[in-house]
């Protein structure tokens, strides 16, 4: 009996063989008899395979004459333009975060929203509930003490050890002891900034960066100073290095190498490597935010920018939250020659994780169940991604530009001239639909025209509509004259989180 897979699994070989042009455009498919024979499958599988390469823009089908390789309409859409980078950064600024989700979180507060585009994570049912649920009741059993016993100051040692034997495929060389369990990413970014700055330092930020950053920066008095970003490569090491000539009190470097949030971008080896110099040359603290490694579409994970680390600068961040479970926030870090510094500040800050979530996880981390869940989100992922990509580029209107990363949760579009992500984001909340506009992620004016959209929930005929009413609402805002100078505002933390 043929699994429902099967079609899926076919589909994505003829998607390999059509994007390495084995299958080029305008190219008869083969027919239906055809696959049924090669494959030794069903016609209803084979209908199956090619209505999902239809429906993803791949093929067309013609009447009575079968499916034909067709471009995708996403392929179509120019691509993002690269950042000026041979000029020195804006000065330093002190963040203005807060003040913008205050304003959007009274808006959004009293609107109900039935279409959230705003998120970055996946849907529930992409993150392996019960085999979690299951495995934690097991560990609760074992050792019903972990309800009423303390938990280990640096984490659980089991869960440590599974974190640190992981690392080994990005790379990286930890010992168990080397590994700090955290509440999330972002109280490794909280810890590793503390540890290397005081307030009133400076520190290198991409340009656009995650918004949860610049709400850090701002709530421990550091200045931002925002650093232009490939979409493709990541962080300019050009303008960076004009930056560090320009202002030579810069304390840290933040970075998101691999799917960085919103740009998707993916950071060459070489310039890991060269990173890391740089920073060593002027004795700057590294800060590496590892959110998205493990949904990059590939079949081992890209080197961690630790793995070239010789001096114990770089502090690697890293989460569970987007890619096993988002109700656990569960984090970690190791954080090199600050590892003393940032377990004295953690203890005196939080104090140690609960034990179960830890016990439970390293189970289930622990087995090859781990790597088939992270095979099959990115498989998902990847399918949604090219769903969401080619309905944006049905219905945004011309002008619209955007990249397609190399896997991860979200989309980083680029409006028109003359359309507001804002303006967006209000017109489509009045209609139930939430999306993340540009000015949230930097602190400067310049991503306004920019929107996040997440790729995390199933394509199905409620985001297909969602996105052909955000494409209307952009093409109405692009047809009046802006009535208003642009502005920048927030959506509420908890959903975009």
């Amino acid at each position: 009996m043929e699994t429902p897979a099967l079609y899926k699994r076919l589909a994505a070989h003829y998607l390999d063989a059509i994007r390495a042009g084995t299958l080029a455009r305008g190219q008869r498919m083969p027919s239906l008899r055809s696959l049924m024979r090669t494959h030794s499958i069903s016609l209803s599988t084979a209908l199956q395979l090619c209505r999902e390469l239809e429906s993803a823009g791949w093929l067309e089908a013609r009447e009575r004459s079968g499916y034909f390789v067709r471009q995708p309409a996403r392929l179509a859409l120019a691509p993002m333009a690269e950042p000026a980078v041979h000029r020195a950064p804006d000065p330093a600024q002190y963040v203005g975060i807060h003040a913008r989700v205050s304003a959007f979180v009274a808006n959004r507060r009293a609107q109900s929203v039935k279409l959230n585009f705003s998120i970055a994570r996946a849907a529930p049912q992409l993150y392996p509930g019960e085999p979690l649920r299951v495995a934690l009741s097991k560990a609760l059993r074992e050792r019903p003490q972990l309800l009423t016993s303390a938990p280990q100051q640096r984490g659980d040692a089991v869960f440590r050890s599974v974190l640190a034997r992981r690392a080994l495929a990005s790379g990286m060389t930890l010992a168990p002891d080397d590994v700090l369990v955290t509440n999330g990413c972002i109280e490794a970014l909280n810890l590793a900034l503390r540890a290397v700055a005081q307030a009133g330092d400076t520190v290198a930020v991409e340009s656009p960066t995650f918004y949860g950053l610049l709400q850090v920066l701002e709530s421990l008095g550091l200045r931002a100073l925002e650093i232009p970003t490939s979409p493709r490569t990541g962080l300019s090491l050009e303008a960076l290095d004009l930056a560090l000539q320009a202002y030579p009190d810069i304390r840290a470097v933040v970075v998101v190498p691999h799917l960085q949030n919103p740009l998707g971008s993916l950071m060459p080896d070489a310039h890991k490597e060269r990173l890391v110099q740089m920073c060593e040359a002027r004795d700057i603290a590294l800060i590496e935010d590892d959110t998205y490694t493990a949904l990059v579409d590939a079949a081992t994970p890209p080197r961690a920018i630790k793995h070239w680390d010789r001096s114990g600068r770089v502090i690697h961040c890293a989460s569970l939250h987007k890619i096993l479970a988002p109700g656990l926030r569960l984090g970690w870090m190791a954080a090199g020659r600050w590892q003393a510094r940032v377990e004295m500040l953690k203890y005196a800050q939080t104090r140690n994780n609960e034990g179960l979530a830890q016990v439970g996880v390293a189970q289930f981390m622990g087995t090859g169940a781990y790597d088939r869940h992270l095979r099959r989100l990115r498989s998902a992922l990847a399918e949604q991604r090219e769903r969401t990509a080619e309905a944006i580029a049905r219905h945004f209107p011309t002008g619209t530009r955007m990249n397609l990363p190399p896997g991860g949760l979200q989309l980083w579009v680029e409006l028109p001239d003359g359309i507001s992500g804002q303006d967006l984001c209000d017109a489509a909340l009045a209609e139930q639909i939430l999306v993340a506009p540009g000015a949230l992620f930097s602190n400067s004016e310049r991503f306004d025209h920019f929107v996040r959209i997440n790729c995390g929930w199933p394509f199905g005929p409620d985001v297909e509509e969602g996105l052909r009413k955000l494409g209307q609402i952009a093409a109405h805002l692009g047809r009046q004259k802006p009535t208003r100078q642009r502005r920048s505002a927030a959506p509420d933390p908890s959903a975009l989180a």
